[in-house]
């Protein structure tokens, strides 16, 4: 008997933030409690230590030299963020940077403790600036405030240079810079021509250099070094792959973490010589990441590497590798799905109407199968983004009822280069969707059923959902649209201010590309959609707004299109509490099960 949908949806995740400067602890996020909290876990074993338990999600950084933590949480998803401190576990937090009307993203802490970073839109609501605070007095002073959207970085080690990511005009590229506290001067460190991407730099010992991943003048990431005092950079290690690079305190060690075809290779190498000293082992063939706010893996001085671990049978835990060569949890999700009785894909390219290949991974259900099985392809959101050998309970979930699951690098991805990447940018955006085509042509060669294959996708990959529906309304049985995009044109009338600008640049903008925008959008061809489709939208989402999904689905619904729609008052960009993805996901795979007609039939799904 395959295990219960709860079941899966109840296995905890847990990631690593932070770790502290004596690398005897780590600052972890898990979600054991239903939403994202915070604990410190000792490095040389024992019980974490639980810091938070609030109404919300919340992430953070190690104040260094102190107990203290600096937390970021919003409110029902809104991405408001605001910064608290945190002086002891499960204590009160204090204001640190709040206004509700307004963002403020938490960048980097220098290394004595006494500087922050953040990025805020305070000044008119738009455009950010950078702002340094003295966390001893309580002092501030905007270092960078040059419009647009940017995020704050890290700090040199002797916190005289904070760095600065700045989005350009242009899709997929950004510039770096760093500000010198002392002499107040900005130092532009990307100088490029071409779209190119920039990480967070790596300083080097001295503060004279820093080390980043670009694909400047290439297809895929390098690691160049810019000097500060010739003010140029050139590439210095070749990496072939998208990757990022951190060092350790002391300058001893350099970390290069490579995504290779959706899993991680970790490596550490001399930051002088940049030869490599040693590989990092991984727990399986997965992904070693980082959060979005503080880069995770990082070297742990002395004593190994720290990582957050997932794999598409490990659900997400904080690994050591010590020095050596061994591996230890050092978080443990509880389970009641063993990791032997979870899928494993495989990994295939998918020829497409142009000659171009999509990479797509593949799980095929377990056991005997009466003929071709039915399938759900699932799209990731970005469209910038990738799907990669990590954990996902519910395409776990429903290979264990006998569904296969396809899961595509559509044009448009990461991680494959940027020419892919940039292959659906503004009017090649329905190339994209003509790979879903491509897709569905192949399945019957893979043995799967092509009649009762579903499109399934989160916020842009719920626009592919909702657009495969509307322009090949011959080819899917049923969609699943997580907080997608109805219309291109009410999404960058209506989204939030401070993200137009960079998604015009990805989708084209409306003063120019308005009628290709309603060319594209899936409510300009909503009269041909016929296919059974589940909705799913957070209230207070402010990226894709709710009303993306009530157009679509009061249409639809007038038509006397089968349509569901869950709108969720505490939630965002998705499904951020485990309460509402147990509410929500049982009744999609009911959905699912009632209009494809799996073997399992519509049994009990929670």
């Amino acid at each position: 008997m395959a295990p219960s949908l709860r079941a899966f949806l109840e296995i905890p995740a847990s990631h690593a933030l932070d770790v502290g400067t004596d690398g005897a602890d780590v600052l972890v996020a898990s979600n054991r409690s239903g939403t994202m909290q915070l604990y410190r876990v000792p490095v040389d074993g024992g019980d974490p230590v639980q810091l938070t338990d609030l109404p919300e999600p919340v992430s953070g950084r190690l104040v260094p030299g102190s107990s203290q933590v600096v937390v970021s949480m919003d409110h029902g998803g809104d991405e408001r963020h605001q910064l608290y401190r945190l002086d002891e576990p499960m204590g009160e937090l204090r204001d640190l940077v709040v206004d509700h009307d307004h963002i403020h993203r938490l960048g980097g802490l220098s290394r004595d403790g006494r500087l922050l970073s953040y990025a805020t839109n305070r000044r008119n609501g738009v455009d950010f600036d950078v702002v340094v605070r003295d966390l001893r007095d309580g002092s501030e002073r905007v270092v960078f405030d040059r419009g647009g959207w940017c995020e704050a970085g890290g700090f040199s080690p002797d916190a005289r240079f904070v760095t600065v990511g700045v989005a350009t005009d242009r899709a997929m590229d950004n510039q770096l810079y760093v500000c010198d506290l002392a002499g107040g001067a900005v130092i532009h460190l990307s100088p490029h021509e071409d779209e190119a991407i920039f990480e967070e730099p790596a300083w080097l010992p001295g503060g004279g250099a820093v080390l980043m991943a670009t694909d400047s003048g290439r297809d895929t990431m390098s690691l160049a070094r810019f000097d500060l005092a010739s003010g140029s950079w050139s590439y210095a290690f070749e990496v072939g792959w998208e990757c990022s690079c951190w060092i350790d305190a002391a300058g001893r060690r350099l970390l290069v973490a490579r995504n290779q075809d959706g899993h991680s290779r970790l490596d550490l190498l001399d930051p002088g010589t940049l030869a490599t000293v040693e590989s990092v082992p991984l727990p399986g063939e997965g992904i070693a990441w980082r959060p979005s706010v503080v880069p995770s893996p990082q070297p742990v001085e002395g004593g190994g590497v720290v990582m957050s671990f997932t794999s598409p049978a490990e659900p997400g835990d904080v690994w050591l590798a010590g020095a050596d060569g061994g591996l230890r949890r050092l978080t443990s999700s509880p389970r009641e799905v063993p990791a032997a009785d979870c899928a494993e894909p495989t990994s295939h390219r998918i020829p497409s109407f142009d000659g171009e290949e999509v990479p797509a991974f593949l799980y095929r259900p377990r056991g005997a199968v009466d003929g071709p099985p039915p399938v759900v392809v699932v799209i990731h959101g970005g469209p910038e983004s990738q799907t990669v050998l990590a954990w996902n309970p519910v395409i776990q979930y429903l290979v264990s009822r006998g569904y296969a699951v396809v899961a595509p690098n559509v044009r448009g991805s990461t991680g494959y280069g940027k020419r892919w990447t940039h292959l659906d940018d503004r009017r090649l955006r329905l190339d994209s969707v003509r790979d879903l085509a491509a897709i569905h042509a192949w399945l019957p060669g893979a043995g799967l059923d092509q009649r009762r294959a579903a499109l399934y996708g989160g916020s842009y990959g719920g626009y592919m959902v909702l657009a495969g529906l509307a322009i090949q309304p011959e080819l899917w049985a049923a969609g699943v649209d997580v907080v997608g995009i109805s219309s291109l044109v009410t999404f960058l009338e209506n989204t939030s201010p401070w993200r137009r600008a960079t998604r015009e640049r990805e989708y084209g903008s409306l003063a120019e590309d308005r009628d290709f925008l309603l060319e594209a959008s899936p409510l300009t061809h909503v009269e041909r959609m016929r296919a059974p489709l589940f909705i799913v939208h957070g209230a207070n989402d402010p990226r894709v707004p709710l009303s993306e999904a009530e157009q679509i689905h009061s249409v639809l619904r007038a038509k006397g299109v089968d349509t569901e729609l869950l709108v969720y008052a505490d939630e965002g960009h998705g499904l951020a509490r485990l309460s509402n993805r147990l509410d929500a996901y049982p009744r999609m795979v009911e959905f699912l099960d009632r209009v494809l007609r799996a073997p399992q039939g519509a049994a009990a799904a929670s």
